[in-house]
């Protein structure tokens, strides 16, 4: 049997949602959770930028900044200076003996070839008596065994005398001439012994130093003994000036380039001179160049083993730029200078010249348009990033430019 259910009221039955009205319906869920989250996250990502950024620009250091001066065309190098005379030389004595006489003290102008002392040598004196009288023993010697050789070589072509006794007399005639060889040379040598008893000058100049007195005992040879030299003198009409230039500027100190001296007791004289040569080679201790300039003083105005002050004036074939000592940051890896590109700190390594103790010149490295830090901060390093100030009219730095925005954009 069939059973009938009872029909539902249509009135109170609710219509099924399509697919289409709950695609719309989640979407605009999602929109709304999206706004909600932009709203909120958005600001704060905003505010930690702007901290963020505060915080950098807080934390770089705020630097002056100047440009260098470009140095002359011709610059003057100032460099102390030894003078020595042309000719310099001790004299000693080559014979044993006594001062007999001295003819010329300290100060004197003596000739070459004058004769400045005469020493007294008895025994070489003796000697030479002695080897005069061996000589002329020898010279007998050799002329009678001479006159035995002939005679037994006339002899012995008739037979009347042995083959023997003739090569014994030819033989000690060959000795005996050598004997008188060695004697005249040993009588020639005692001749040049006493020939040192009178001390003549080597070339034309003054007598510096005298230290013998008449009874004084001589000892021949350099000794280092004081009082071995018997004399000292230097020729001072050309005088030359040792100068020990820096490495940097051993291509410009040349031959020929000209130098004024100065010494400073004779304000206001100068003295001409001239590079003649150099030793070509930089001392490995001091990288120096050991320059020579031969200045004249036949005047006799300057004296050697004077100290003086040897100005050049150099042509600069690049221009040089002068920048303050306090510029200056030394690093273990060499001397360098700070300057900004793009509110950027970069280390630039440089080659210094002179430094007077308030600037220095800088030979390579630097550009006249580069802007030095001035007094940079011992922590500062390559690529970090500055502010870059200017004085303010109380002495006090001020941001300039766009560095007040950005300080009033961080307010």
């Amino acid at each position: 049997m069939t059973e009938h259910l009872p029909a539902q009221n249509s009135e109170n039955a609710k219509p099924p949602i399509s697919g289409g009205k709950a695609i719309v319906l989640l979407l605009v869920v999602l929109v709304v959770a999206v706004v909600l989250a932009v709203t909120g996250i958005v600001p704060r990502l905003r505010a930690r930028t702007r901290l963020d950024q505060q915080t950098n620009d807080l934390a770089a250091p705020n630097v002056l900044v100047d440009k260098p001066k470009v140095g002359e065309p011709t610059q003057e190098l100032v460099l102390p200076g030894n003078m020595q005379a042309y000719t310099d030389s001790p004299i000693y004595a080559r014979t044993n003996g006594y001062i007999k006489k001295w003819y010329f003290d300290i100060g004197a102008h003596v000739k070459q070839g004058q004769l400045l002392a005469v020493i007294e040598s008895p025994e070489v004196d003796q000697q030479l008596s002695q080897a005069k009288a061996d000589l002329a023993t020898a010279q007998a010697n050799a002329k009678y065994a001479q006159t035995q050789a002939t005679r037994y070589q006339g002899l012995l072509k008739d037979n009347a005398v042995a083959t023997q006794d003739t090569d014994n007399f030819t033989t000690q005639a060959a000795s005996t001439t050598t004997q008188v060889q060695s004697a005249i040379a040993n009588m020639q040598r005692l001749e040049q012994l006493v020939g040192f008893e009178k001390i003549y000058a080597p070339f034309d100049g003054t007598v510096t130093i005298r230290n013998i007195d008449v009874g004084a005992l001589i000892n021949a040879g350099a000794g280092n003994t004081p009082g071995s030299e018997l004399f000292h003198l230097s020729a001072e009409k050309v005088l030359r000036v040792y100068v020990n230039v820096p490495q940097v500027y051993s291509g410009s100190t040349v031959p020929g380039v000209t130098a004024t001296l100065t010494l400073a007791e004779m304000p206001g004289r100068t003295f001409t001179g001239k590079i003649v040569r150099t030793a070509r080679a930089i001392d490995i201790a001091s990288r120096t160049l050991l320059v020579e300039v031969d200045v004249d003083n036949r005047k006799g105005e300057l004296y050697p083993g004077a100290y003086a002050q040897v100005h050049f004036k150099l042509n600069n074939s690049h221009p040089s730029m002068i920048v303050a000592v306090s510029t200056l940051m030394f690093r273990t890896e060499g001397l360098r200078v700070a300057i900004v590109q793009n509110n950027r700190a970069k280390l630039v390594p440089i080659t210094i010249g002179r430094d007077d103790g308030r600037t220095v010149e800088v030979i390579q490295g630097l550009n006249d348009s580069d802007e030095i830090i001035q007094n940079p901060p011992d922590s500062l390093i390559d690529g970090e990033t500055v502010h870059i100030v200017q004085p303010s009219q109380t002495g006090q730095p001020e941001p300039s430019g766009g560095d007040k925005s950005a300080a009033e954009g961080g307010k």
